[in-house]
């Protein structure tokens, strides 16, 4: 059974989505995903990490985003962590079409996108301290022997 791991910490400007996409989606690929199995990925992966920089950091380029990723069998872990404002309500603003940023033309989705691209999605907050996103995908075509 395949197990594998990799971090990534980068500055929060919104020209590092990207990165972290193509970089998550770099280590995916070792499980053979489908086209649409990396793009689910890729899609809930620039979702979190926008989440932490416009909403937890507020747009502040001296702050990081980390990421950890891990591979078990078919399995892959992505946890996206910021240290900043923290959500007060996390059943609230995992509603779609909630916003604290309406003003900003924030569409409120971020959080549902996350859930219908992966097979679950688990948000940890506290107010002052930050907001950790775990996601895990079960990749189908990963051979048993990989």
């Amino acid at each position: 059974m395949l197990e594998n791991h990799m971090e990534l910490s980068f500055s929060s400007i919104s020209q590092n989505e990207g990165f972290a996409r193509t970089a998550v989606a770099a280590f995916v690929t070792q499980l053979n995903p489908t086209i649409e199995e990396l793009t689910d990925i890729r899609t809930a992966v620039s979702e979190a990490v926008t989440n932490a920089i416009v909403h937890g950091y507020r747009n502040r380029p001296d702050c990081m985003v980390h990421i950890r990723c891990s591979i078990c069998g078919a399995e892959v872990e992505i946890t996206i962590e910021d240290i900043g404002c923290g959500i007060a309500d996390v059943e609230l603003a995992m509603q779609p079409f909630y916003t604290t940023m309406p003003d900003l033309e924030r569409s409120g989705m971020g959080f549902a996108v996350m859930e219908a691209f992966m097979d679950s999605v688990v948000v940890e907050s506290k107010v002052g301290k930050g907001t950790r996103i775990i996601m895990k995908k079960h990749i189908m075509a990963v051979r048993q022997d990989a």
